[in-house]
C-alpha cells in the first residue's frame, strides 16, 4: 500500500488541473497514490486528467456533493497511512510530501503537519506575498479564532486523526463515513480542523518552508463572502453544541477575526464600502483585536477607510508600495524561519 494518498477533488478547473497534476507526480517523494475525484465536472477537466498515464492515478466519479464531499470521498478511497489535501486550482512544490512526510515521521503525535504557503495569480505567477502561520503550540481557540493551516492544500493528515473524528450519517440515502462534514459548502476545513483539536489528543504543527502554491482568484468574491460568513457562522453554532465553554469565552472574539478577514478580502476586492462596514463589524464585536493583534487590526482599519475615500489609481499605488515592503518582510521572516 502507499504511505500517502493524495486527494483532489475536482469541478470545472480545465484551465488548472494540468499544472495542478504536474505538481503532484513531480513530488521528490515518490510513494503515493493520486485519488482524482470527479465531482460531476462539466467542462475538460476528467479528460485532461485522463491524459496521464501515471498507474498511481485513480479517478473516482460521483454526482455533484461539493468539496467536503469529494474530499471524504477520496479518504473513503484512500489506502494511506497520511492524506494530503490538494484543491485543483492550487499547486505544490517538488518536495512538499517528502518534508510533510519526515515531519510526521518524526513526530507520532502529530495528527496534522501544515506549512506555509504563497499566493499565487491567475497566470501562475507570484504575488510576492506569502500566508505565514502559526508553526507551534496550536490550541482549539488558536484554530478557531486565526485558523493556522491556513488553506485547503496546506494539510498532510494522519489518518488515524481522521479515523477518531469520522462520523455516519445518511446524506445520500445510504449510511456511510463521513470526516469533512458534507453539510458545509464552506468553513468545512476549520470545522474538520476544530473536531480534531477539541475531540482528539493529536497535535497539529506547521513547517516553515511554502510549499504551497495557493491561488488567488478574485472572481466572485463580494458574492461569496456573505456566504463565507453564514457558513462560519454554521460551524460555531455546531461547535457550540459540544465545546460550550470553549465558545463561551472566545466566541466574540473569533467573530472579530472573521469579520477582520473578511474585510481584508473585500480590500483586496477593492469593495471599500464592503471593507469598511466588515471592519467596523470586527471592532464591534470584539475591540480587543486591537490589542492582541493591533499592527495588522489597524493596517486592516487604515486600508478599508482609504480604499473607500481614495481615488481608485492613488489607492492602488500606496497598495503596491506596502505589498513591496511586507514582501520584504516576509521573505526574511520566512528564511530566518527555515534556518532557526
Amino acid at each position: 500500500m502507499p504511505k500517502v494518498s493524495v486527494i483532489v477533488p475536482v469541478y470545472n478547473v480545465e484551465k488548472y488541473i494540468e499544472e495542478t497534476i504536474r505538481s503532484v507526480l513531480s513530488q521528490t517523494f515518490t510513494d503515493f497514490e493520486l485519488i482524482i475525484v470527479d465531482d460531476e465536472s462539466k467542462d475538460r477537466s476528467i479528460e485532461i486528467c485522463k491524459s496521464f498515464t501515471d498507474s498511481r492515478i485513480k479517478i473516482i466519479h460521483q454526482k455533484n456533493r461539493g468539496l467536503a464531499g469529494a474530499r471524504n470521498t477520496g479518504i473513503r478511497h484512500a489506502q494511506g497511512e497520511y492524506l494530503a489535501l490538494l484543491d485543483s486550482d492550487d499547486v505544490w512544490r517538488s518536495s512538499k510530501l517528502e518534508k510533510h512526510i519526515q515531519h510526521l515521521d518524526q513526530n507520532p503525535s502529530l495528527g496534522i503537519s501544515y506549512c506555509s504557503s504563497e499566493f499565487i495569480n491567475d497566470e501562475s505567477q507570484s504575488l510576492g506575498i506569502y500566508q505565514i502561520p502559526q508553526l507551534k503550540d496550536i490550541t482549539p481557540e488558536i484554530i478557531l479564532c486565526r485558523n493556522p493551516i491556513g488553506n485547503g492544500s496546506a494539510p498532510v493528515i494522519r489518518r488515524e486523526a481522521l479515523d477518531e473524528i469520522k462520523f455516519q450519517n445518511n446524506f445520500y440515502g445510504e449510511i456511510e463515513d463521513f470526516y469533512f462534514d458534507d453539510q458545509f459548502r464552506q468553513s468545512e476545513d476549520i470545522e474538520c480542523w476544530l473536531r480534531i483539536a477539541i475531540q482528539t489528543n493529536w497535535q497539529i504543527a506547521g513547517i516553515p518552508e511554502p510549499l504551497t502554491l495557493y491561488r488567488v482568484n478574485s472572481g466572485g468574491l463580494s458574492a461569496n463572502m456573505m456566504k463565507q460568513l453564514d457558513s462560519w457562522e454554521k460551524v460555531i453554532a455546531k461547535t457550540r453544541a459540544y465545546a460550550p465553554q470553549l465558545l463561551a469565552k472566545w466566541e466574540s472574539l473569533a467573530r472579530a477575526y472573521q469579520y477582520r478577514y473578511l474585510s481584508r478580502r473585500a480590500i483586496r476586492n477593492q469593495d471599500g464600502k464592503a471593507a469598511v462596514q466588515l471592519v467596523n463589524r470586527a471592532l464591534a464585536s470584539n475591540w480587543k483585536i486591537l490589542i492582541y493583534e493591533p499592527k495588522r487590526s489597524l493596517q486592516t482599519l487604515f486600508a478599508a477607510y482609504l480604499i473607500w475615500i481614495l481615488p481608485r489609481s492613488f489607492y492602488n499605488t500606496l497598495e503596491n508600495f506596502a505589498l513591496s515592503i511586507t514582501a520584504k518582510k516576509q521573505r526574511k521572516a520566512i528564511g530566518k524561519s527555515q534556518t532557526s
